[in-house]
């Protein structure tokens, strides 16, 4: 068996909405992108001196950083809106779609689509160009399916 290489694991962020969605693969100039889960643990121990571990659910984000701007590009324009109108709540929603390139036929791969919302936590930078790093905040409201990436779209199980 082998390893399997980073870029099989793809992640497309809908930079539009969730009626007409515009998938986005996350990657150019990013060298990381790891989803930290953040477990909700409970411990306790009992009179015996056993130790009882309840794992009782997950706080998901994962940071994008850095993001260049790029002009004409449905991200930058979904992330240049929320900075512009201040937005939130619905505002910020999007929808995340993990793809396990390894493990498919043809153009169509496993994929889990999960809601989440986007949180800009700064916005300028350096001499190197426009960056927007983003926050990203899943709900775990997820959906299994394939995702096609020859056309961008996301298929329900």
């Amino acid at each position: 068996m082998a390893k399997i290489e980073r870029k099989y694991l793809a992640h497309f962020i809908n930079a539009g909405t969730e009626s007409e969605p515009v998938y986005e693969r996350l990657g150019k100039e990013l060298e990381e992108y790891a989803p930290e889960l953040s477990a909700q643990v409970e411990k306790s121990k009992n009179i015996l001196g056993e130790v009882a571990v309840n794992i009782t659910g997950y706080e998901k984000t994962g940071s994008v950083e850095p993001y260049f701007a790029v002009a004409g590009d449905p991200l930058f324009e979904k992330l240049q809106a929320i900075i512009d109108g201040d937005l939130v709540l619905e505002g910020c929603k999007a929808a995340m779609v993990e793809v396990k390139l390894w493990d498919g036929q043809g153009t169509a791969y496993p994929a889990i689509r999960e809601e989440c919302y986007i949180e800009v936590t700064s916005y300028g930078g350096d001499t190197n160009g426009y960056q927007i790093p983003f926050t990203v905040h899943y709900t775990g409201a997820k959906v299994k399916g394939t995702f096609d990436v020859s056309t961008k779209v996301f298929t329900a199980a």
